[in-house]
């Protein structure tokens, strides 16, 4: 599987995105229940009138087979366009740690491999729920520049400490939390289970926060990686700080909401997690349903 993913890599990009939006095209025709699932969090977040399903699973298809090229075409990384560096720079001088928060938009690959080529950075990494993808995935994201860090309290200490040290790490803040690790808050109108620890890991260690996401451009002519600031500083409780960081998500995604990952049931409860208080029950007993299938 290694090899033929490393084959793929060899592909231009252009070629990979266009067998990639064709697979989606196909998704739209065959998997009812994933374009229904696309319909309805597009419809949650009222983003309807601005891209369609049909859109959004040719730019899932896309970014499922770019990742050949990502994680085994180290020289892609210079079909990246930068707009915000500056911010990081200043962060740097400051000598303060970096913690960049990047949603399930875009090339959220090309990002951490990007920013590897300035200096090292530790992104928190959560195994695939299939085996047979996870020595893939080590193999592709674990590299001398990007290190890992595992989703559990020695992965945590590693990005605590790397922090304090006045290094980069990277967190997908959309990703749906375990049990006793996020609070409910709002995400485009609705309560989502969401992880506290990039609020905890400001406070313990002061460290900038910046918001990155790569935007993949169209015929392959490669990407566009956008960094800044929080539009506001972290305060209030934790939860507070919290709902302000999913706030920032749902600014960036409204930008191009197309390539948002879409398909992700983001409002699932945790197993174990208390259920979010007037939230409607019909939606908690499916959306726990779909997290033990």
């Amino acid at each position: 599987m290694l090899g033929a993913w490393r084959l793929l890599g060899c592909l231009p990009l252009r070629t990979l995105h266009m067998l990639g939006g064709l697979g989606g095209q196909l998704a739209t025709w065959f998997s009812a229940a994933l374009t229904a699932r696309i319909q309805a969090n597009l419809g949650q977040a009222g983003l309807l009138a601005h891209t369609t399903p049909k859109q959004v699973l040719r730019e899932l298809g896309k970014g499922a087979l770019e990742l050949a090229a990502v994680w085994f075409r180290p020289p892609l990384t210079r079909a990246v366009e930068v707009r915000g560096w500056e911010h990081a720079q200043a962060a740097a001088q400051a000598g303060k740690g970096i913690l960049y928060l990047t949603p399930h938009l875009g090339c959220f690959e090309i990002t951490a491999r990007w920013l590897g080529t300035q200096a090292p950075i530790t992104v928190m990494y959560r195994p695939p729920r299939k085996a047979w993808l996870r020595p893939l995935a080590e193999d592709a994201r674990g590299t001398a520049a990007v290190k890992l860090a595992s989703a559990d309290l020695s992965g945590v200490r590693k990005l605590v400490r790397a922090l304090k040290n006045g290094e980069t790490i990277g967190l997908l803040p959309d990703q749906v939390p375990g049990n006793g690790e996020g609070v409910w808050v709002p995400f485009f109108g609705r309560p989502a289970y969401t992880m506290t620890l990039p609020a905890r890991l400001h406070e313990l260690t002061d460290a900038t926060i910046l918001l990155t996401w790569g935007e993949r451009l169209p015929k392959g002519r490669g990407y566009i990686m956008h960094i800044e600031p929080l539009p506001a500083p972290l305060q209030g409780s934790l939860e507070e700080q919290t709902a302000q960081i999913n706030a920032a998500m749902e600014m960036l995604i409204r930008r191009c909401p197309s390539q948002y990952l879409w398909t992700y049931n983001r409002y699932k409860t945790p197993k174990g997690a208390p259920p979010a208080s007037g939230a409607n029950s019909t939606d908690e007993a499916k959306d726990t349903h779909e997290a033990k299938a």
